[in-house]
C-alpha cells in the first residue's frame, strides 16, 4: 500500500474511532462500550472514555490540514485631511458609545442627551475638514448602519478609508450605495482616469465623480451619463438623474427631454419635475399653455375681478409624457388632480399676465369661483417651492400674524415650512419668530424645523419667551417637549447664561398640572446644560494639537 493509501485509511479508521466514542458517551457505556482496543485498560469505562475522548481528541486536531491564506486586502488609502485636536478625539469616542442609549420620552433628567449632538458634531467636524481617527471607524459606520439621518454627514467624515473598510464587512454596504464625498477621486482634467472610475467604480465613487465632474464641466458630466445610460440599472438612474438638480440649467435640457420617454415611471416623473423647473424649457412651455387654458380671469359684472377655473376633462399621451400622472389618489377626482400636476408644473412667470398683470400678492388675493381655490393655491404652493421663487413663497406665506386658517396660501403646515425654505435664512428666522409671537409654539414645530441652525437672535428668544410663557401658565409639560428637544439642537450656545434664570422652579398656579413646575425646572436645567456642551465641543474643534 502507498504512503497516500496509508493516510486514508488512518484517516477513516480515526473518523469511525471518533464516532464509535460519541455514540458510547450519548447513550451511556452501560449500554454502550467502545471495542476494548479504543480504551485504555485498567480503568473503569467511564473514565477510561473521558481519557480515550481527549486523546482523540488531540489526534484529530493535530491531524488537521491548515487552512489556504487568503490574500492580504490592499492597504487603505491615504486620507490628507488633517487629524482631529486630542479633546474632540476623545468627545467623539464618548459620543460613539452613548449613542445606543435610547432617548426616553418625557422626564429625561438633566444631563444632555448625548445621541442628538452626534449629528451636530460631525457636521462641525466635517465644516472644518478634519479626518476621522482610524480606530474609531468600525463604531461610526456602525452608528451610520443604524440611523440613516447620519450617513451623509458620517460617511463624508469617514472619507476614502471609511469606504475601504466597507468594502470589508457586508454590515456596512449601505456605505457603498451613498453619495460619499469621501470617494477618492481623479482630477476632473484627468480623463482617462475619469472614464476608468466612471466604468468600473462603485456606485458611490461614480455618483460623487459625476458630481465632481459636473461642477467642473456641467456638459462633459451629461457624456459621462450618457454613455451608459441604457445600461444603467433603474433606482441608478433615478438617483444619477437626481443629482442633477444642483446646478440645473438650460444645458440639462436636452438630455433630460430624453428621459422622459424612460422605461421606468420614476425616471420619466423625475425628469418631468425637474424640466419643469426650467422655466424656458419646452416642456414648462407645454405645461404652461394647458394650465393657462384652465385659469382665467373674470371681471364680472359688478367690477369685480374673479379667477374661474376649467379644470381639465381628459389625460392625453402627451400629458402623461410630461409626466402628469392619470390615476388620482384614493378620494381624489380625477379632474382636480390633473389640475393641479398642470399648474405646479407651469412656470409662475405665465400668471401675471394671464391674470390682468397682477403681482403675486394680489393674485393670490384674487377670489376663486366654484371652490377651486383650495386646489389651485395649492398648486401654486408646489409651483414655488419647485421653482425656488421666493416672491410667490411670501405671498402665498401672507403677514406672519395671519391664522394659518385664513392665509392667502394653504393651511398646511409642512406646505408652508417648504415655502420658508425658499426665503433667505434671515428673513426665514424673523417669519418664523413673528408667528411664534402671533400663535404660540404649538402651530410653529414644523416652521421650526426649515430654520438655519444655530437660530437667529430674534428667533431663539421669541421660543424661549414662548417657553416661559408657557411655564408661567403652569401649561401642561409634556405637549411642549418637541420644541425643548429643538431648541437644545438648534439654539445658539451663547444663549446658555441667559436662560439660568429660567432653571429655577417656579410657583405653581393652582390650576397648573401637577408637578409643571419642577418638570420645567428639570428641562431649563438640561437646556442649559445642552448649549453648555455644544459650546465645549465646538471649542474643542476649534483646538490645534
Amino acid at each position: 500500500m502507498t504512503s497516500e493509501g496509508v493516510l486514508m485509511a488512518d484517516s477513516t479508521t480515526s473518523t469511525s474511532a471518533w464516532e464509535e466514542l460519541v455514540t458510547a458517551a450519548l447513550l451511556g457505556t452501560d449500554r454502550r462500550t467502545p471495542s476494548p482496543d479504543l480504551m485504555p485498560p485498567g480503568k473503569d469505562a467511564p473514565v477510561a472514555l473521558l481519557d480515550a475522548a481527549a486523546l482523540h481528541t488531540v489526534r484529530r486536531r493535530a491531524g488537521l490540514e491548515p487552512a489556504v491564506a487568503a490574500a492580504r486586502p490592499e492597504a487603505a488609502p491615504h486620507d490628507g485631511r488633517p487629524a482631529l485636536p486630542a479633546p474632540a478625539r476623545r468627545r467623539l469616542a464618548q459620543l460613539l458609545a452613548d449613542r445606543s442609549v435610547p432617548s426616553g420620552g418625557g422626564r429625561r433628567g438633566t444631563a444632555p442627551d448625548l445621541t442628538e449632538l452626534l449629528p451636530q458634531w460631525l457636521a462641525a467636524a466635517n465644516e472644518r475638514g478634519f479626518q476621522a481617527p482610524p480606530p474609531l471607524l468600525p463604531a461610526l459606520l456602525d452608528a451610520a448602519r443604524a440611523r440613516t439621518d447620519l450617513r451623509p454627514q458620517a460617511l463624508a467624515f469617514a472619507g476614502v478609508r471609511g469606504l475601504w473598510l466597507a468594502r470589508l464587512n457586508p454590515e456596512w454596504k449601505f456605505a457603498l450605495r451613498g453619495g460619499s464625498a469621501g470617494s477618492a477621486l481623479p482630477d476632473t482634467g484627468d480623463t482617462e482616469g475619469v472614464e476608468r472610475l466612471w466604468q468600473e467604480g462603485l456606485f458611490a465613487e461614480r455618483v460623487a465623480l459625476l458630481t465632481a465632474v459636473r461642477a467642473h464641466d456641467a456638459g462633459a458630466a451629461l457624456s459621462l451619463l450618457s454613455a451608459t445610460w441604457a445600461t444603467e440599472r433603474a433606482e441608478d438612474r433615478l438617483m444619477f438623474l437626481d443629482s442633477l438638480r444642483a446646478g440645473l440649467s438650460d444645458a440639462d435640457e436636452t438630455f433630460l427631454e430624453q428621459a422622459l420617454s424612460d422605461r421606468s415611471r420614476n425616471v420619466r416623473a423625475t425628469a418631468a419635475e425637474l424640466l419643469s423647473a426650467l422655466p424656458g424649457s419646452a416642456l414648462a412651455g407645454r405645461m404652461a399653455a394647458r394650465a393657462a387654458s384652465c385659469v382665467a380671469l373674470d371681471h364680472g359684472g359688478d367690477g369685480g375681478a374673479e379667477i374661474t377655473v376649467e379644470a381639465p376633462h381628459e389625460c392625453d399621451a402627451d400629458m402623461q409624457r410630461d409626466g402628469v400622472v392619470p390615476a388620482p389618489p384614493s378620494g381624489r377626482g380625477e379632474r382636480s388632480w390633473w389640475l393641479g400636476q398642470l399648474v405646479e408644473s407651469a412656470p409662475l412667470s405665465v400668471w401675471p399676465d394671464r391674470l390682468g398683470g397682477r403681482p403675486p400678492e394680489e393674485i393670490v388675493a384674487l377670489p376663486v369661483a366654484d371652490d377651486w381655490d383650495d386646489e389651485l393655491h395649492a398648486a401654486w404652493c408646489r409651483a414655488a417651492v419647485r421653482q425656488r421663487d421666493a416672491a410667490w413663497s411670501r405671498a402665498l406665506l401672507g403677514p406672519p400674524s395671519t391664522p394659518p386658517a385664513t392665509g392667502p396660501g394653504t393651511t398646511s403646515l409642512a406646505e408652508r415650512s417648504k415655502l420658508l425654505a425658499t426665503l433667505p435664512a434671515g428673513e426665514r428666522a424673523s417669519w418664523v419668530a413673528e408667528f411664534i409671537a402671533a400663535h404660540g409654539l404649538s402651530e410653529a414645530f414644523q416652521l421650526l424645523g426649515v430654520c438655519a441652525v444655530p437660530w437667529a437672535e430674534p428667533l431663539g428668544r421669541s421660543v424661549v419667551d414662548a417657553l416661559d410663557i408657557a411655564r408661567d401658565a403652569g401649561s401642561y409639560p409634556w405637549s411642549f417637549s418637541g420644541v425643548m428637544g429643538l431648541a437644545e439642537r438648534c439654539l445658539d450656545p451663547a444663549e446658555a447664561h441667559r436662560l439660568e434664570a429660567l432653571t429655577a422652579t417656579p410657583d405653581e398656579p393652582e390650576d397648573a398640572s401637577p408637578g409643571a413646575g419642577g418638570y420645567w425646572s428639570e428641562a431649563f436645567q438640561r437646556l442649559v446644560s445642552t448649549l453648555t456642551l455644544r459650546a465645549t465641543m465646538h471649542t474643542e474643534l476649534s483646538r490645534r494639537d
